[in-house]
């Protein structure tokens, strides 16, 4: 996937199209939200099961960069998807003139898995044009959670770690960013009851976290995004959780204004291969 190129004039026509027509950006989750709880689904595009997503080379983009942009969409974090779809013309702008010529982005969401969420993973394409606002509009922000200060953030790892295979780490050894944006811990371990259900595969043991941790970073930069206004934005037990996780304070961001989304995104991919790009200015580690 990721064979189109962006454009921001045509971004800007398809979405005052859009707007003059009165078809909602986010309908598949307005349409969603409407039907009985049992027949609510996610979208067939962004079921993560059974399936591979990939980054490849293209004519367009002979150098692929691999970037995931996992949204939590529970509770007080519901809106990150609108954001960020907002901001889409901005981050590829960013991203560009930080070196990043032919990024490919894939967006999707998380929730929670273990409390029976019905879209408890959501997983779109990675992708170079406006196809990336098509997936965003496919989120369906369930917006629910088991108030237990956890969420199934594991299952990401897992997914990006098992159900992904990228041109710029496999031909180049350059590793993939992968963004978690949320605001609670992950559980302690991959259900395998869990990997079955939402991925189809077949696991002898469930998986520390600890340890799929380990195996996403052997091809991904892994960072978790914490924007201030949600539930557990100042909890430090939070952030030494995922520091612990990720091996480093500078993979976990306290992001200080929602708008900052795209600098930390187009900093940190820039920074994995150049080094002397500076932290966003509104982000404290």
């Amino acid at each position: 996937m990721g064979a189109s190129s962006w454009s921001n004039d045509y971004y800007r026509d398809r979405e005052a199209e859009r707007v003059k027509s009165g078809v909602d950006a986010f309908a598949y989750h307005a349409a969603t939200s409407r039907k009985p709880v049992a027949e609510r689904t996610v979208h067939a595009q962004m079921d993560p099961k059974g399936v591979t997503r990939e980054s490849r080379d293209s004519d367009n983009h002979p150098e692929s960069v691999a970037i995931g942009v996992i949204l939590d969409e529970t509770g007080s974090m519901a809106k990150t998807p609108i954001v960020m779809r907002e901001q889409l013309p901005s981050l590829m702008d960013l991203i560009a003139s930080k070196g990043v010529k032919d990024a490919q982005i894939l967006f999707g969401a998380v929730g929670d898995a273990t409390n029976h969420e019905i879209a408890p993973l959501q997983i779109g394409q990675f992708e170079s044009g406006t196809e990336m606002a098509d997936d965003l509009g496919k989120i369906f922000m369930e917006g629910q959670g088991g108030g237990s200060n956890q969420e199934s953030y594991q299952n990401v790892l897992y997914f990006f770690a098992r159900h992904t295979s990228v041109d710029c780490f496999e031909k180049r050894g350059r590793k993939g960013s992968l963004f978690i944006v949320g605001d609670e811990h992950p559980y302690d371990v991959v259900f395998r009851t869990e990997v079955a259900r939402l991925m189809g595969d077949t696991l002898q043991d469930d998986i520390p976290t600890a340890e799929i941790v380990r195996e996403c970073q052997e091809k991904y930069e892994v960072f978790f995004v914490i924007p201030r206004g949600t539930h557990h934005y100042g909890d430090t037990n939070l952030h030494e959780k995922w520091r612990v996780l990720l091996g480093s304070n500078d993979r976990v961001i306290l992001l200080e204004d929602a708008a900052g989304i795209c600098e930390v995104i187009a900093s940190a991919v820039a920074g994995v291969s150049h080094p002397a790009v500076s932290t966003a200015k509104n982000v404290r580690l």
